[in-house]
């Protein structure tokens, strides 16, 4: 399984934005349809919360391909 690293200057991301920033999605739109439809795992369990806050160390998997959160 691939894995990005996503770097972020903040205290944290929303895993919508983080799909987005990582081109896993071309649009917020669907980064909402894809988290809401289950497709996404955060830290190995689905999750439903579009805005879920993703700080660093978490790990978004998505189309076989794993999207971590690192410090920028």
């Amino acid at each position: 399984m691939k894995t990005e690293k996503i770097a972020i200057n903040t205290e944290f991301i929303r895993l919508d934005a983080l799909l987005k920033l990582g081109g896993a999605v071309n649009t917020g739109g669907q980064a909402k349809f894809a988290v809401q439809n289950g497709e996404v795992k955060v830290n190995g369990e689905v999750c439903t919360m579009r805005g879920k806050k993703m700080r660093p160390g978490d790990k978004a998997e998505f189309h076989s391909v794993i999207y971590e959160v690192c410090k920028g």
